[in-house]
């Protein structure tokens, strides 16, 4: 009896041991991932849209908060569409091109906050590497803490009001 509740236990253990492992690799791949992207696109954007990044990210500056809320506003209002549009069930065809534009968008807004902040942090006199890689490491550590998800989705919301306001006005 002593060796099957000993080899029960260890099968126990030995689940919870890889339930652990997994959580932590879900876990820091996932700031990898925000680290990569966020490297990435900024990448992109500083190097195909130099001119339309630093607005951008003059936009966050001078106004943080109403970028922050705008783009919150922006992102509820295009849930609630997106839901009475799926509910329509012709508006599927719609929802699907929308929400891949607002996939962009967002991506794009996160990239060029991130970059103002790494920007904020150490300046770009030197180019706009060193800000890059600062904005994307903040992402990524953001991850790793217990509230850079709220933190996240603010900057994130923050850079995609900009975004929008300099498209919609």
């Amino acid at each position: 009896m002593g060796l099957i509740l000993s080899a029960r236990t260890l099968a126990t253990l030995s689940t919870i041991a890889q339930n652990q492992t997994e959580i932590g690799t879900g876990l820091f791949g996932s700031a990898v991932g925000a680290f990569l992207g966020t490297l990435i696109v900024g990448g992109i954007m500083i190097l195909v849209f130099p001119d339309y990044t630093e607005g951008r990210i003059r936009d966050l500056v001078e106004d943080p908060v109403g970028s922050a809320v705008y783009g919150l506003i922006a992102l509820v209002v295009l849930i609630v569409a997106t839901v009475l549009l799926v509910l329509t069930i012709v508006g599927i065809l719609v929802v699907i091109p929308l929400l891949l534009l607002t996939y962009l968008l967002w991506a794009v807004g996160a990239a060029i906050a991130y970059l103002g902040i790494g920007d904020r942090l150490v300046g770009h006199d030197g180019g706009w590497l060193t800000p890059l890689l600062v904005g994307s490491a903040v992402n990524g550590l953001l991850v790793l803490t217990g509230i850079g998800g709220l933190v996240s989705l603010v900057v994130g919301a923050a850079g995609f009001g900009a975004v929008l306001r300099s498209w919609l006005g």
